[in-house]
């Protein structure tokens, strides 16, 4: 009983239940105001046309009068009163004594006050003996002192007031019934899909990363809100892989580094002599700070942009004055490895988002180039690494071609991760952050880096939105 009480005391104080009945009573307060209006209005038309009937009754009833005087006016009463009708009659003296009519016992006070008024009466003769009706009636002062009485019996109307009550009153008990029994049914579907949702968040929160929203299919708003907790869910999950990832990848490349460093600084210890070897030794520890320093600096960077932390760097820029400054920048270096800069940058390439992150981007693009292009490239043998900025439609896209070995397909997407290195570029300096970085600035800009077969090389393409277009 216990638990069955908790249940409901929950099932009441649900959203659904509320509205429900929040509803319900506005739906209840519509029908009673509805209905009244309805029936208020019936039974004002029934009483005018109640009274029109009275007052025609009356003028022509007088006309009788004025035609034959009180004989004649007697003889019409008695043959209206014959009639199986409503309607009621009644001649009496000015002292109240009757003379003609199907009323019996009313008040010759009543009689002295003409108008309309509401009576009780006992009926001549009629099915119902001599039971008390109810009627509306108008009170004429015939000239002479006799007083005419014409009225309607309105039992019939308040038996249907009666009626039209009792039917109102049952509509309501069955809307309070019906509704409430669906608000309960409602709210106990959405309650149980809410346990549903809270006993998956837990084991989620209990470790359980994999863990998801049913979703029922109806594309509701519990639809809807699941699928967006669950792509949220999938970004957490891909996030904590990521972090741990990263965690396991920090302990194995940068154990190296820091080796070498505690070792250069044992051995500086142990064999310099002069002030030369020491010194040899403090410049190589610098060198491998420095370089942890740049690892850092690179990791501090990635998590700041796939935070979205960088609107303070957001603006708009032309993005082919970026590509024209960092060609001219590398152009020397790439000419003093024996290659070749080739730089083809179409004019007007507005952009929204980071310049100085955009340059970033392309100086670690031209960067992997120049580590990984081969000795021989185009007919004259020098290897020639292709920079092409152009505007496609909505679209700005920005691709780096070289003539190094490339990357296997199966790996275009794995490389874009922290800290991977494939199997042939281990012996080459660096620490696999590069192409991180620029997927990461690529997704601050609202578009992406797509690594392709170059046959021979590598193509890196970036596909970024241009300024003010979707």
């Amino acid at each position: 009983m216990r638990a069955f009480l908790d249940s409901l005391a929950k099932l009441l104080r649900t959203s659904a239940f509320k509205l429900s009945a929040f509803y319900l009573v506005m739906f209840a307060v519509t029908i009673f105001l509805t209905l009244g209006y309805v029936t208020w209005n019936a039974q004002r038309l029934v009483t005018q046309q109640m009274v029109s009937t009275i007052e025609a009754e009356i003028t022509g009833l007088a006309e009788q009068f004025e035609r034959g005087g009180l004989p004649q006016l007697v003889r019409t009463v008695n043959r209206r009163s014959r009639s199986p009708s409503a309607s009621l009659y009644l001649i009496t003296t000015r002292t109240g004594r009757p003379v003609a009519g199907n009323v019996e016992a009313v008040s010759p006070r009543l009689l002295a006050q003409p108008g309309q008024h509401r009576i009780r009466y006992e009926r001549v003769s009629g099915a119902d003996g001599m039971r008390i009706h109810r009627a509306l009636v108008r009170v004429y002062h015939l000239p002479g002192g006799n007083r005419l009485l014409v009225g309607r019996d309105i039992e019939e109307n308040e038996r249907m007031r009666d009626v039209v009550r009792r039917a109102f009153i049952w509509s309501l008990f069955w809307v309070f019934l019906f509704g409430g029994v669906g608000g309960w049914i409602v709210a106990k579907r959405l309650l149980g899909r809410v346990e549903a949702m809270t006993s998956t968040t837990r084991s989620i929160m209990a470790g359980d990363l994999g863990g998801r929203l049913a979703i029922a299919g109806t594309g509701d708003e519990l639809d809807r809100l699941a699928e967006s907790l669950n792509t949220m869910l999938g970004r957490i999950e891909e996030l904590m892989a990521g972090m741990r990832q990263v965690s396991d990848n920090i302990a194995h490349d940068l154990k190296t580094p820091l080796n070498r460093l505690r070792n250069r600084a044992d051995d500086a210890l142990r064999e310099a002599r002069t002030p030369e070897e020491l010194r040899a030794a403090l410049e190589g520890a610098i060198e491998e700070s420095d370089n942890l320093i740049r690892v850092f600096d690179a990791l501090l960077m990635i998590a700041r942009l796939e935070a979205g932390n960088a609107g303070d760097l957001v603006r708009d820029f032309d993005a082919s004055d970026i590509a024209t400054d960092v060609a001219e920048l590398y152009d020397a270096v790439v000419e003093e490895a024996g290659m070749r800069l080739d730089a083809q940058i179409a004019p007007d390439l507005p952009l929204r988002g980071s310049p100085e992150l955009l340059a970033q981007a392309l100086t670690n693009l031209i960067d992997n180039a120049l580590k990984y292009a081969a000795p021989d490239g185009d007919d004259d043998g020098q290897a020639v690494i292709r920079l092409v900025a152009e505007r496609d439609g909505a679209r700005v896209r920005i691709s780096l071609r070289d003539h190094g070995p490339g990357i296997p397909e199966e790996e275009c997407e794995r490389v874009l991760g922290r800290f991977i290195r494939l199997e042939h570029s281990r012996n080459r300096p660096g620490f696999g952050l590069g192409l991180s970085l620029v997927a990461a600035v690529a997704r601050l800009h609202g578009g992406t880096l797509r690594l392709e077969e170059g046959a021979p090389g590598l193509v890196a393409v970036l596909d970024l939105p241009a300024a003010g277009r979707s």
